[in-house]
C-alpha cells in the first residue's frame, strides 16, 4: 500500500506560515485528488482544508472557507509530494493536519483512500 508522511507542523504565533509537505511512498501520477484535512482539538470529526484534483494536464483546487486566501495547497507529482502553504495562521487553524490521498487503485483494481500519520500545528495568540 502507498504510505504517507506528513512533515512541517509545529509552534508558530498568530499571523506566521508554515508549509506542510506529504511525500507519497509510490507515484502519485495516477492519483486523481491529493490533499489536507485537519482536525482541531475537541472536535469529533476532521474537516477538508484544502484538496487538488487533477485530470489530464488540467487542476482544480478546493479550500474550506476559512482558509479561502490565506493557505495554498500544490502537488509535485515528480516528487510525489503534496504541500499545503499556509499563511497568516490563526488560533483557530491549531489541529492536527492529515494528507490523504483518492482513490489509490490496489493490483485488483480495488481502490481505497490512504490517509498519513498527521502533524501538529500549534498557531499561539
Amino acid at each position: 500500500q502507498v504510505q504517507l508522511v506528513e512533515s512541517g507542523g509545529g509552534l508558530v504565533q498568530a499571523g506566521g506560515s508554515l508549509r506542510l509537505s506529504c511525500v507519497a511512498s509510490a507515484s502519485i501520477d495516477n492519483i486523481r485528488t491529493v490533499g489536507w484535512y485537519r482536525q482541531a482539538p475537541g472536535k469529533a470529526r476532521a474537516e477538508l482544508v484544502a484538496r487538488i484534483t487533477s485530470i489530464s494536464s488540467v487542476s482544480n483546487t478546493t479550500y474550506t472557507e476559512d482558509v479561502k486566501g490565506r493557505f495554498i495547497v500544490s502537488r509535485d507529482n515528480a516528487k510525489n509530494s503534496v504541500y499545503l502553504q499556509m499563511n497568516s495562521l490563526k488560533p483557530e487553524d491549531t489541529a492536527v493536519y492529515y494528507c490523504y490521498a483518492e482513490p489509490i487503485r490496489l493490483a485488483n483494481g480495488q481502490t481505497y483512500t490512504g490517509w498519513g500519520q498527521g502533524t501538529q500545528v500549534t498557531v499561539s495568540s
